[in-house]
């Protein structure tokens, strides 16, 4: 399963572990990616979403359809059905 969180698009990058002896390996850095149960009180049911903890705390202020519909408008595209 992919680690790419459907609202903000963020996705794992790579980087370096750096030692004390400043050595550097390769290594990524991954999303925090939740699957959680949404409802939308708009459209009267729950929507299941795959989303970044960072984007829950956005959903939390706003609201699932409000920032769904932010994003819209922004022009990003969320692949969401609302």
């Amino acid at each position: 399963m992919s680690k790419v969180c459907k609202l903000t698009g963020k996705k794992p990058i790579s980087g370096n572990n750096v030692s004390h002896s400043n050595r550097k390996t390769k290594r990524r850095f991954v999303p925090n990616i939740q699957k959680k149960r949404f409802f939308v009180p708009e459209l009267d049911k729950f929507v299941t979403l795959r989303v970044s903890t960072s984007a829950m705390r956005t959903i939390n202020k706003l609201g699932v359809y409000a920032y769904v519909k932010k994003l819209e408008n922004k022009g990003i595209e969320t692949g969401v059905k609302l």
